[in-house]
């Protein structure tokens, strides 16, 4: 295991701005329900068990190397299996995939656990997660470093492969609920 601490250790914030006061976490939750995000299935697993989520959490990190992170809530059952695992694959919703969505953030009735896979057509990747086959991009990663933030763990992933279904739009979350883009002409 490395002791790399990955962290400029001489910065400093600001002693300007210590003082002041942070917003409500109510306010910050309604804040970002006005930040429109791309929805994915965080997926992994092996040939024993799996576990899946809902996230809207995913952002790139570089291109070179290719590396994202991905946020996991650590009272999911899937934060236990990544961590046990170390292998993720993210994969982005296209806007007829929202059966999925509902399915993988518990909104369905007496859908829960490995129950959710069966929403979608599912494979495995190389790195042996779940991976969802017609999503409109999937990533298959291995994580390289877990961040403890809070009430969720920042999984640092290397893309291992992508796959794009390119016909496809993608199924946004924004508000509270999902939506679809419109064509504009």
């Amino acid at each position: 295991m490395s002791t790399e601490i990955n962290q400029l250790i001489d910065w400093q914030p600001n002693p300007a701005l210590s003082g002041l006061d942070l917003v409500s976490p109510e306010a910050h939750r309604f804040g970002m329900r006005h930040f429109a995000a791309g929805v994915t299935i965080l997926a992994t697993g092996d040939n024993q068990e799996r576990a899946g989520l809902t996230a809207t959490a995913v952002v790139s990190v570089t291109a070179d190397p290719p590396r994202l992170v991905a946020f996991v809530n650590k009272n999911v059952a899937a934060a236990e299996l990544i961590l046990r695992l170390g292998n993720l694959s993210v994969n982005v919703l296209a806007d007829d995939q929202e059966d999925i969505a509902r399915a993988f953030a518990g909104m369905m009735k007496d859908v829960h656990g490995p129950a959710r896979f069966g929403f979608g057509d599912w494979g495995t990747a190389a790195s042996g997660a779940p991976v969802l086959v017609n999503a409109l991009t999937t990533f298959d990663t291995r994580v390289i470093k877990l961040y403890d933030e809070s009430t969720h763990y920042a999984a640092l992933c290397e893309v291992l492969a992508t796959r794009e279904r390119v016909e496809a739009k993608p199924l946004l979350y924004f508000n509270g609920g999902f939506h679809r883009l419109r064509n504009h002409t």
